[in-house]
């Protein structure tokens, strides 16, 4: 049968890797506790391989750490990684925002201000998976449409440890991001305003990269 061809072990690798970070982003797997590939790979159905190069990946994004020989866990939660990634973070979206205006379709502006929508509500609901889903729908699009892989990879890679700061301003009260800095970056955006629009993409970071 032509549909039932092996796996490969990089699609394992990936998935194992995705449950692993989506679990620790989202606080199931707290800071300082300890990941055995034995374990994991139970939980998940897998062999330990795929899991052992998930716990790779992991370490190489900052979400655990690994002292050979001895153990590998989850990192703490610190303000200066989470700072120091923002700024990279952000950088990218500035970058992604000044290519991708000229470009954006009516199609599009219409993805951001629904996005928005969905994010307002649910932080008034707080609901926190389904305002960081719209919040990252909002600022894929503009990633998207720059159409810039190294930026693309890079938000990839570092927005998780991001992610990790934002669940718990969320569950102090906070509202992860603002809806009016959101407002101003889409009608700059409609208007065509690229640098206005860069410029409320940096104060959206910066409120991420100044944790006060």
């Amino acid at each position: 049968m032509e549909t039932l061809r092996p796996v490969p072990r990089t699609l394992l690798r990936d998935r194992a890797c995705a449950a692993i970070r989506d679990a620790i982003v989202a606080g199931e797997i707290e800071p300082g506790t300890v990941v055995r590939d034995a374990e994991f790979a139970e939980r998940l159905g897998l062999s330990r391989a795929p899991v052992r190069e998930a716990f790779a990946r992991l370490v190489d994004e900052g979400l655990l750490e690994s002292k050979p020989q001895s153990y590998t866990r989850v990192t703490p939660l610190v303000a200066a990684d989470v700072r120091d990634a923002a700024a990279v973070v952000g950088a990218m979206h500035e970058l992604a925002t000044r290519v991708a205006v000229p470009r954006l379709r009516p199609a599009d502006l219409e993805v951001m201000r629904a996005a928005n929508d969905r994010f307002a509500t649910a932080v008034h609901a707080g609901d926190v998976d389904e305002a960081l889903r719209a919040d990252d729908e909002l600022h894929d699009v503009l990633v998207r449409v720059g159409g810039n892989r190294a930026a693309a990879a890079t938000v990839a890679r570092y927005t998780p440890l991001i992610r990790r700061l934002e669940r718990q301003r969320f569950g102090e009260g906070g509202s992860c991001r603002s809806r009016g800095l959101h407002e101003r970056l889409i009608e700059a955006c409609a208007d065509g305003d690229v640098d206005g629009a860069v410029r409320a993409t940096a104060d959206i970071w910066r409120t991420l990269a100044d944790p006060g």
